[in-house]
C-alpha cells in the first residue's frame, strides 16, 4: 500500500507541475518549454529608423495581443553579432522570434539552433536562403522597389545616359533583390546603360569614394539608385564633393527622417519607401498565430510606393520614425 501511496503522490506532483507550467505560459510537450506569450524581435541593426518604425508597429500589435515583446539589435548589420544575441535569447526560451538575418547564409546556423529548441521563427524584412527554418516570411516586394526605382530614375533623367547602383553588402537577400529589380526594368528602357553594381560595405564613405571613381571614368553619369541608407548618404557626400549635386540624379531607398530633409532639400530626387510598421505588425500576428496553432501564412508582402518633392506631403504617412 506504501509504495501505491507514493505513486500516487508522485504522480499529483507531476501532473501539479505540469498544470502550473502550463499556466506560466509554457507548455509540457512539443513546445520544449518556452515561454508562448514571450516574444523577441532581433532587428538588423540598432537605432536605425527603419527598424526602430517596424518596432513600433510590432510593440503597439504585440500589446493588443496580450504579448510582451523585447528588441535586442546589433550594433552592426552583421552576422558576427547577431549571432550572439540570437544564441543570447535562445536561452530566455521566448515563444516566437521575429529577425532580420544579417545574412541569407551564415545566420541559418543559429536560427536553426532556435527552431530545434522550439522556438517559433518569423522572418521580417530579410530572410534566409534556407526556407525550411522560418515558418513566415514579411517584407517588401524587394524586386518590384528595384523596379519602381528604375521607372522613377527613367524619369528624373529623361530616359537616357548611364547609370549606377550602389549597394550594401552582397548577401544581403533585400537590397540583392532591389538591384535586381532596377537590372531587369532597366532593359525596358533603351536609352538608359548600367554600369553595373557597386558594394559599400554598409559604409557610406565607402560609397561617396565610389562615386568619386565613377565620375573620373564616366562624367556623363546620370543617375545613380542606392539601395540602402548609407549608399544614399555616402552618393550624396560624394556628388557634392565633385559639384554635381543635382545634376546626376539619386534614387534612394527608405525614408528616414535623415532621407526625408534631404528630398524636401533637394539632395537626392526621389525615396522608395517600405512600410515597416505594417511589416512588424504582420510579423506579431504570424507569431500569435503559430504559437496558438492557428494557419501561418509562409510570404506575406507589403506596400512600397516612389516619392518625390512634388508630392511628399501627401505620402507623409510611409516616413520612418526614429523613437517610439
Amino acid at each position: 500500500m506504501r509504495s501505491v501511496k507514493r505513486a500516487a503522490a508522485i504522480l499529483g506532483v507531476a501532473v501539479t507541475a505540469a498544470a502550473v507550467l502550463a499556466g506560466c505560459g509554457g507548455s509540457v510537450g512539443n513546445s520544449g518549454g518556452t515561454n508562448a506569450k514571450k516574444l523577441v524581435l532581433v532587428p538588423g541593426v540598432a537605432n536605425e529608423p527603419f527598424y526602430i518604425s517596424m518596432q513600433c508597429g510590432a510593440q503597439d500589435e504585440a500589446k493588443k495581443l496580450g504579448y510582451s515583446l523585447d528588441t535586442q539589435a546589433p550594433t552592426q548589420f552583421d552576422a558576427s553579432l547577431q549571432t550572439p544575441i540570437v544564441t543570447g535569447v535562445i536561452a530566455t526560451k521566448p515563444g516566437a522570434i521575429l529577425i532580420a538575418p544579417t545574412h541569407a547564409t551564415a545566420m541559418a546556423a543559429p536560427i536553426k539552433q532556435a527552431k530545434d529548441a522550439g522556438i517559433k521563427i518569423i522572418e521580417v524584412d530579410t530572410a534566409l536562403e534556407d526556407q525550411s527554418i522560418a515558418l513566415s516570411s514579411i517584407s517588401s516586394d524587394n524586386v518590384k522597389g528595384g523596379q519602381l526605382a528604375a521607372q522613377t530614375l527613367a524619369k528624373l533623367v529623361g530616359d537616357k545616359g548611364s547609370t549606377l547602383v550602389i549597394n550594401t553588402k552582397a548577401g544581403t537577400s533585400t537590397t540583392d533583390q532591389r538591384a535586381q529589380g532596377f537590372a531587369d526594368e532597366l532593359k525596358n528602357h533603351a536609352g538608359m546603360s548600367s554600369l553595373g553594381v557597386q558594394y559599400n560595405n554598409n559604409d557610406a564613405a565607402t560609397a561617396a569614394s565610389i562615386v568619386t571613381a565613377t565620375l573620373a571614368a564616366h562624367p556623363d553619369l546620370a543617375g545613380i539608385f542606392a539601395t540602402n541608407l548609407s549608399s544614399a548618404e555616402g552618393a550624396a557626400t560624394g556628388l557634392r564633393n565633385a559639384g554635381k549635386l543635382g545634376q546626376v540624379k539619386i534614387v534612394g531607398f527608405d525614408a528616414s527622417p535623415q532621407q526625408v530633409q534631404d528630398l524636401k532639400s533637394g539632395v537626392i530626387q526621389a525615396l522608395i519607401a517600405q512600410d515597416p510598421a505594417t511589416i512588424g505588425v504582420d510579423g506579431v500576428d504570424q507569431a500569435a498565430a503559430a504559437l496558438t496553432g492557428k494557419p501561418v501564412t509562409r510570404h506575406i508582402q507589403t506596400d512600397m510606393v516612389s516619392i518625390t518633392q512634388a508630392d511628399m506631403d501627401s505620402q507623409s504617412k510611409y516616413f520612418y520614425r526614429s523613437k517610439c
